[in-house]
């Protein structure tokens, strides 16, 4: 079963993280492959967990060298985005290189956050947006970058484990896209739930 959460206990020194990054970061390069989904033309969905949201700190602590007094503010951070056991959490990235694409896309896709859902056959999981900040500016223009937390009741996580077919999308006015989601991601993902 994973870990729900990160305690200053499992963050290792600098020195012994620096030793070990390229292999913890190759590990985490493999898992986080098998927690990845396209979904339309720009957007990709990283579903996270313990280990990465680990890595994620190990890493702001090595680039930003903030020592003790970073940890706090980092698990702080990083903590609400491991699933509790009964929900996924995607980080859900728009990703288009073009700055000015980039720009007039996103203008276009206020709100978006609150149009993220998970079908499991005729079930529907929508998704509620991590409430750290809005994602979406006064003008409706959309953030790049969205934390998305779908929550599951237990005849929803068991249809997930089952062999039911999984549907990953938006169904917002300017950006309604859906993907199968691969039996390898479905494996995996399940792992999430306790």
């Amino acid at each position: 079963m994973s870990k729900r959460e990160i305690t200053r206990a499992d963050i290792l020194p600098l020195a012994e993280y620096a030793k070990k990054r390229v292999d913890l970061r190759r590990e985490i390069v493999a898992k986080k492959k098998r927690r990845r989904m396209e979904v339309g033309p720009a957007a990709t969905f990283y579903f996270e967990c313990y280990e990465t949201m680990l890595q994620q700190v190990q890493e702001m602590l090595y680039i930003e060298k903030g020592g003790e007094a970073q940890i706090a503010d980092e698990l702080d951070a990083y903590n609400p985005l491991i699933p509790d056991g009964t929900e996924l959490i995607a980080t859900v990235m728009f990703e288009i290189d073009d700055p000015v694409r980039r720009a007039r896309f996103l203008a276009r896709l206020g709100d978006v956050e609150h149009h993220a859902f998970i079908r499991l056959g005729a079930d529907i999981v929508r998704g509620k947006p991590e409430q750290d900040q809005e994602r979406t500016n006064e003008a409706g223009k959309a953030s790049s970058v969205h934390f998305i937390h779908f929550a599951f009741d237990a005849a929803q996580i068991r249809a997930f484990r089952s062999e039911t077919q999984i549907i990953v999308g938006f169904d917002h006015p300017e950006y309604s896209h859906m993907a199968v989601m691969s039996e390898a991601v479905r494996q995996e993902l399940a792992g999430d739930f306790a």
